[in-house]
């Protein structure tokens, strides 16, 4: 053996040696009990963060080990075309040539986005690579290629016809900065100081934040129970307002907290979720008064054109000029929504929409936890499951962008005259009612050349993959990345008809990251549920998010962010990913544990050095490779150490199984660790060496590298690099059969 174990070397050697073998290829035909895990898929176009490490080894882990138990065990690998993120990431680079999407038709733009990804995915296969994933990459799949759009558009179109899918106005969150809405899984609350206005409203007085949105009220709003305001229920209200003179109806509502503000609230349905479902109970009017563009309505009067900022200073200045403005409260502390990934504000706005109608969807999500048809690891993550699917409200899945698959709707030229278009035509954009473009263009240009639809709710459509004819136009809108995402485990698995689904599906665990509970773990069981009638996974494993050293959350602008491969390269892949596992907390977040890594790389030298101690041991008393193979525990002493070692090993293997098997991965790594330093490394080979009968010295050798062999086995789906590399150097010397460590049973099996 070399004298140190030098994984820069080695790594790259095993590699090679795994996929010669096809060692981690699945055979639905094979009968052994199936195993399955399907990878949640990174970003295609991105690059592999410390959370996507973490993810690939505690994965790995789970399928070394059921692998050498005797599963089938497969591990379907697959990337995501992350719909949002990618076409933000690729606007940014067209940005810096001075361009950007709005220069280019749907079509032109989809196909550079392709190329733009698919250029880049090969980045994050060779990371998955890297890490040791032991996947199948024959099963890989790219969200956007031909099988995943066909189940998502099977599955849309088998929704509108069991009546779940409908267009509607509703509320929707909605981003000025990216021109898109986002689902209510997508959006945070983060806390902002603003001022509190306390504007009068003739008797009555209502505390806001928003007075720009006044130009949409349709009604003013008490408790019921408010004795304050009881009388005025059913009244209309009379005052002089920034418009002119204005009359709104005051309606009770048990919705209204007495103890907000002055007890009044102001109800705007066009532009607060709360308040639109008020005003479905009392069927008020909707008054749009922002509109997509951010700027404020023609429905805003002298205000319109104006932005929502601007228009708000301009209001509160004409209420406190008119004497309307009661008082202003200047330290307001409230939660607002903000886009989860970039926290850029989110207005509620009215607009046409495909939703998804929940309720018999979230009722079977729902219960498939509460009857333990799905379990969810660890065990308080559940009631973050149970809250977000009690209170789940129907599904807007659509999205303004052009980075996804399309919904599959048409409409018609001539039975919609009033679709909006945009195309592009010699290098500019021309937008109108599309009855009118056709006075001046063919129905072949705007095709063509189209950028973007809006379709009112009254538009009639035709629900299919393919045109049903020229004189169609198609959607533009795409799904939302969760619905796609959604159906990952039917997807990968060739639902519904494919050997593979027959075989492997209900997959066994769902590894991921606690924080998508509610915008990915939701939406896959009810879809399973749905299609198959089966949720797609038995077991549920959230991890926590690992944050920088100092325990914060990484940021570039703070300059924590920890790459992974910096680590590798330094360290060694194995010490990573053992010490990203020792370092978890049972799902909690966690500061990246640098010194664990350190450890666990000095844990590869020692047991490298405990390999090389063992030949040289064995070379002085001439054993051969039959001399050491033929081992017997039955020859062990009783009371003696050799049999200690020989039954603390048995009940190590106990220990990590009922860990692994519990989901308490860093218990089972400690395990290990202390099981090889402790006693073998610290006690039982210096007790061996230091024997002075020759038979007691070759019965303890004979004991170590049954050991150290079985070590090995039990170290191999926590550190595969090394012990890949140690078995190598048992095989060349006849110790073992196997040629693959990761092809080997289990000890006790």
């Amino acid at each position: 053996m070399d004298k140190r174990y030098e994984h820069k070397i080695k790594e790259p050697e095993v590699l090679k040696k795994w996929e010669d073998a096809l060692a981690f290829k699945a055979d639905s035909t094979s009968g052994k009990k199936p195993y399955t895990i399907i990878l949640p898929p990174p970003n295609a176009s991105g690059k592999m963060h410390v959370g996507n490490a973490l993810m690939i080894a505690i994965e790995d882990l789970l399928i070394r080990w059921k692998r050498m138990r005797g599963y089938e065990a497969l591990w379907v690998p697959g990337t995501d075309h992350a719909g949002f993120e990618s076409q933000t990431t690729y606007e940014r680079e067209l940005k810096k040539e001075g361009k950007s999407r709005f220069d280019y038709d749907h079509d032109t733009f989809y196909k550079m986005m392709m190329g733009f990804v698919l250029n880049n995915k090969s980045l994050i296969e060779e990371q998955i690579k890297n890490m040791g994933a032991s996947v199948d990459w024959s099963r890989y799949t790219f969200t956007l290629e031909e099988k995943s759009i066909n189940t998502v558009v099977s599955t849309f179109e088998k929704m509108v016809k069991d009546g779940l899918i409908y267009r509607s106005d509703y509320v929707v969150n909605y981003s000025f900065k990216y021109g898109t809405t986002f689902s209510d899984a997508e959006i945070v609350m983060k806390e902002r100081t603003d001022p509190l206005y306390y504007i009068k409203y003739g008797p009555l007085t209502v505390a806001t934040v928003r007075p720009e949105t006044k130009l949409g009220d349709t009604a003013l709003a008490v408790n019921p129970e408010d004795p304050r305001y009881r009388d005025y229920i059913g009244k209309e209200i009379v005052f002089e307002d920034v418009t002119g003179k204005n009359s709104l109806p005051v309606i009770g509502d048990s919705y209204v907290d007495p103890s907000f503000g002055t007890g009044v609230l102001k109800v705007t349905p066009a532009h607060d979720k709360n308040d639109y479902e008020i005003g479905l109970r009392h069927k008020l009017e909707v008054k749009q008064v922002i509109g997509i563009d951010g700027k404020m309505t023609a429905l805003a009067g002298k205000y319109a054109g104006m932005k929502v900022l601007d228009a708000r200073a301009k209001i509160v200045e004409d209420l406190q000029e008119m004497g309307a403005m009661e008082k202003i409260d200047t330290s307001y502390v409230h939660p607002v929504p903000v886009d989860y990934r970039t926290e850029d504000y989110i207005e509620q706005l009215v607009m046409p929409n495909w939703f998804i109608k929940v309720e018999s969807l979230k009722k079977a999500g729902l219960d498939a936890v509460k009857n333990g048809g799905v379990k969810i690891y660890p065990k308080w993550q559940e009631i973050t499951y149970t809250r977000w699917m009690e209170n789940m409200r129907d599904w807007a899945i659509s999205r303004q962008i052009v980075w996804g698959i399309r919904v599959p709707a048409w409409y018609s030229v001539d039975e919609n005259p009033d679709l909006f278009v945009t195309f592009i035509k010699d290098g500019k954009a021309i937008s109108g009612k599309v009855a009118e473009l056709l006075q001046e263009h063919k129905i072949g240009e705007i095709s063509s050349g189209l950028q973007s639809l809006f379709a009112p709710n009254s538009a009639k459509y035709v629900i299919q993959k393919d045109s049903p004819g020229e004189r169609f136009l198609p959607e533009t809108d795409t799904f939302d990345t969760w619905f796609s995402s959604g159906q990952w485990p039917l997807i990968t698995l060739g639902y519904p008809d494919s050997d593979d689904f027959k075989h492997f599906y209900p997959t066994d665990v769902l590894e991921t990251g606690w924080e998508i509970i509610t915008r990915w773990v939701s939406r896959m069981i009810m879809f399973g549920i749905y299609l198959t009638g089966k949720p797609p996974f038995k077991d549920v494993y959230l991890h926590g998010r690992v944050m920088a050293l100092d325990g914060k959350k990484m940021s570039k602008s703070l300059g924590n962010v920890i790459n992974p491969e910096e680590y590798q390269s330094e360290f060694g892949t194995d010490a990573l990913r053992m010490g990203l596992i020792s370092g978890t907390a049972n799902g909690k977040d966690f500061a990246f544990p640098k010194d664990k890594v350190l450890s666990y790389r000095n844990f590869s030298n020692k047991i490298w050095n405990m390999v090389r101690f063992l030949f040289m041991l064995t070379e002085q008393e001439n054993l051969t490779a039959e001399d050491l193979k033929s081992f017997k525990h039955s020859d062990l002493a009783k009371g003696s150490t050799d049999l200690e070692m020989y039954d603390d090993f048995k009940e190590l293997v106990n220990t990590v199984d009922k860990s692994l098997g519990k989901y308490r991965f860093s218990d089972a790594g400690d395990a290990i660790y202390h099981y090889m330093w402790d006693k073998l490394a610290s006690t039982y080979i210096e007790d061996v060496k230091l024997r002075e009968d020759p038979a007691l010295r070759i019965t303890g050798l004979k004991n170590l590298s049954y050991l150290l062999i079985n070590c090995l086995k039990v170290l191999h789906p926590f550190m595969p690099f090394v012990t890949e590399t140690i078995w190598g150097e048992f095989l060349e010397k006849g110790l073992v059969k196997q040629p693959i460590l990761a092809k080997s049973e289990w000890p006790g099996v």
